[in-house]
């Protein structure tokens, strides 16, 4: 009866809408009742949020359709919820009862325009996989083809649709009785919700999305991409070449085909970072499910439904905003953080470059001699504490790529849990710096900026240059200025390459078993944006007291 139910759209959306507005009341009332924030109320709050996330993640098992989708989305959030929910939210796997093969076996003929036996010699009957939007089986094409079909599964675009009602609702409750409604862009947010999970529910998306990856690694050695059969595919129906193998965590199965685990790890490595480091698409949910291994050692990726994209323009203004930050340029910074989708419109950009402008200066004068992890675990919480209290709204492709890295890192640990990511990503950020979508251009725009007051020297210094009395002077101030400038460029590279090689390296270790070395690189990018902030500031000063001397002359 139950199961009924859950296609009545009455029904779903009063569960849904119920379960949100009575976490609402909770959060209200834990607000009115405990004004005083200690541990103990802390402790409470971290009880309420892991309390509610386990009805959330029943519920969703239990209805399917936009739930778990939503869950697996929300989990990837780390600017809308906090970590506790996160992490119970993390278990939430998109694994659900299959439906009956009549369903599919009719959804099939429909998009096929006929019987099975017209296409197929054979198919087995009992799904080797069951997800909320579509169910996977094992079949056989009448030219003896072994292939892996996914069939939409029985009234899930239905049962989308009335999610989406549902939480059209919710955004609206969340808008009018919370602050945080007021202060985000729900509309935007429901509006990016409603793109990707339609995406997903497009499987000629997919389709293109796979066949993409499979030119994009055409020629990467031991990583294999499914052939996809299109004449056989719809917006309903994927086809895709059969694979044999298991997951690549099954340890089993390793060992049991004397397949290297350090190969596999850096198979795995150089996959994802010639997707997270450059620029095109990148899978965005790459657990052990969606990677599979062969006999020979071959790394095979499959499920290319969830996607996101790093494009070129992100680096600039990633390197526009770092620019900001050592120019002392705060309109700068926040500009670059418009252009990147962080600011709300309804920002108050004056409060939010004082904020930035205050945490540089509080670091600065800091006594950095003391850092320790619990210092730096203190930042990463000031951090987080910003991004959710202050209108900045993490956009998607950001958020799918800090959850895919997230996934991939436990992944590696899992199949090679001595795997040195120091060591291995030394020279791959090496490369990265000075490769083609790099050639030093931080440094030279940075060169640019800085050079910029020496470009406009007023006319009089020309006349003052004919003073023979005082060339050896000007010239003996002009050389030591260059040292200076030279010093100050120097220092300011090496910071850059401390912070981005500690940055890299501390999000490799990010919830890997080695803790300590995650706080080293942590520490390490610390010290290197410090550096850029020092050298950087110290430099502009020496630049502007040079042009208010020459100007007062």
């Amino acid at each position: 009866m139950r199961d009924r139910m859950k296609y009545i759209a009455l029904y779903r959306i009063t569960i849904i809408v119920w379960m949100s507005a009575k976490f609402m009341l909770q959060l209200l009332w834990f607000q009115k009742t405990h004004r005083i924030w200690d541990e103990e109320t802390k402790r409470k709050w971290d009880d309420l949020m892991t309390k509610q996330a386990r009805e959330y993640r029943v519920k969703s098992i239990r209805l399917g359709g936009l739930l778990i989708k939503f869950g697996q989305f929300l989990s990837s959030r780390a600017d809308l919820l906090p970590d506790t929910f996160i992490r119970e939210l993390e278990g939430l796997v998109d694994r659900v009862e299959p439906v009956p093969f009549s369903y599919s076996k009719k959804i099939l003929e429909e998009e096929w325009n006929g019987e099975l036996e017209g296409f197929l010699q054979d198919i087995d009957q009992k799904a080797v996989a069951s997800a909320s939007i579509g169910e996977v089986y094992k079949a056989t094409l009448n030219d003896g083809t072994p292939v892996a079909i996914k069939v939409q599964r029985y009234r899930v675009k239905d049962i989308f649709h009335m999610d989406f009602k549902a939480l059209r609702i919710v955004f609206w409750m969340l808008r009018r009785f919370t602050e945080y409604g007021k202060k985000a862009d729900l509309q935007a947010l429901y509006k990016e919700i409603v793109t990707v999970m339609s995406n997903e529910l497009d499987f000629k998306k997919e389709l293109q999305n796979g066949n993409h990856f499979k030119k994009r690694f055409k020629d990467m050695e031991n990583v294999y991409i499914p052939e996809y059969y299109n004449d056989f595919s719809t917006q309903r129906v994927l086809v895709m070449e059969w694979i044999e193998g298991a997951r690549v965590t099954d340890l089993s199965f390793i060992k049991k085909h004397g397949i290297s685990r350090e190969k596999i790890a850096r198979i795995l490595f150089d996959l994802c970072v010639e997707q997270f480091l450059y620029t095109g698409m990148f899978h965005s949910d790459p657990h052990s499910g969606n990677l599979m291994l062969k006999a020979d050692g071959t790394v095979v990726v499959i499920d290319f439904g969830m996607v996101g994209e790093i494009k070129k323009q992100d680096a600039s203004y990633i390197r526009m905003m770092i620019q900001g930050f050592i120019l002392d340029d705060y309109d700068q910074v926040i500009d670059a953080l418009f252009k990147m989708n962080f600011l709300l419109e309804n920002a108050d950009t004056e409060r939010v470059k004082k904020l930035l402008r205050e945490t540089v200066d509080m670091y600065l004068d800091g006594d950095f001699t003391k850092l320790d992890a619990t210092i730096m675990n203190d930042i990463m919480e000031d951090i987080q504490r910003f991004v959710k209290n202050q209108p900045i709204q993490l956009p998607a492709d950001y958020a799918f790529l800090g959850r895919a890295t997230s996934i991939i890192i436990g992944v590696l640990t899992a199949v090679y849990p001595q795997i040195d990511l120091m060591a291995w990503g030394k020279p791959v950020i090496r490369e990265w710096m000075s490769g083609d979508d790099s050639k030093y251009g931080f440094y030279k725009d940075i060169a640019a900026e800085t050079a910029r007051p020496l470009l406009s020297v007023p006319r009089a210094l020309v006349s003052y240059l004919e003073s023979g009395d005082r060339d050896r002077e000007w010239a003996a101030e002009k050389q030591q200025n260059h040292m200076f400038h030279q010093f100050y460029l120097f220092y300011a590279a090496l910071s850059f390459l401390t912070a981005v090689a500690g940055g890299g390296f501390g999000i490799f270790w990010y919830r890997s078993a080695d803790v300590l070395l995650m706080w080293v690189g942590f520490v390490l990018a610390t010290f290197g944006v410090l550096g850029l902030l020092v050298f950087g500031r110290k430099h502009v000063k020496m630049m502007n007291t040079i042009n208010m001397n020459r100007r007062g002359q």
